[in-house]
């Protein structure tokens, strides 16, 4: 059980995501499956639960003037900075962000991209949750070959 509690914790923190959890949960012997679906689900969790703490915490300081003043400059030229890339690619873009499996992507990420750039929350949920699921797979994947190919170290009973 305690193994769930990990893989799931690691899904959840920003720094591991899903390329710590399912080889963790695999590396522990959880079926491939089961690996992929929980850890997946768990990590798609994080859209709208960084959404609503990004929304109550502007929301709060916006009540400051120095706050208002200077995070809606910062967001503005944000919004600027980049607007051109947002209109080609929109979130499509946001899904292959998520979607590649490398320190810095992911649903954190993504979701937190997505506020600043004032993007739709229902549209940025559906992309991250699919560059979640493409990212859960391209992990299992490798890490379910890693696995294998490390097992040559492994000391067999006789």
């Amino acid at each position: 059980m305690h193994v769930f509690i990990i893989a799931g914790l690691l899904s959840v923190l920003p720094i591991s995501e899903l390329r710590g959890a399912i080889p963790y949960a695999l590396a522990n012997s959880v079926p491939i499956p089961i690996a992929f679906g929980f850890c997946t689900l768990l990590n798609m969790l994080v859209a709208p639960a960084v959404f609503l703490f990004l929304s109550t915490l502007h929301e709060l300081f916006c009540r400051l003037a120095w706050y208002d003043r200077a995070i809606n400059r910062l967001l503005a030229r944000a919004q600027a900075k980049v607007k051109a890339k947002v209109d080609r690619f929109g979130y499509f873009g946001v899904m292959l962000f998520v979607a590649i499996p490398l320190p810095i992507t992911g649903a954190y990420t993504g979701t937190l991209g997505a506020w600043v750039l004032g993007l739709d929350r229902r549209k940025t949920f559906l992309a991250v949750c699919a560059g979640v699921l493409i990212a859960g797979i391209v992990v299992t994947v490798v890490a379910s070959l890693g696995i294998e190919a490390l097992s040559i170290f492994i000391k067999k009973e006789a």
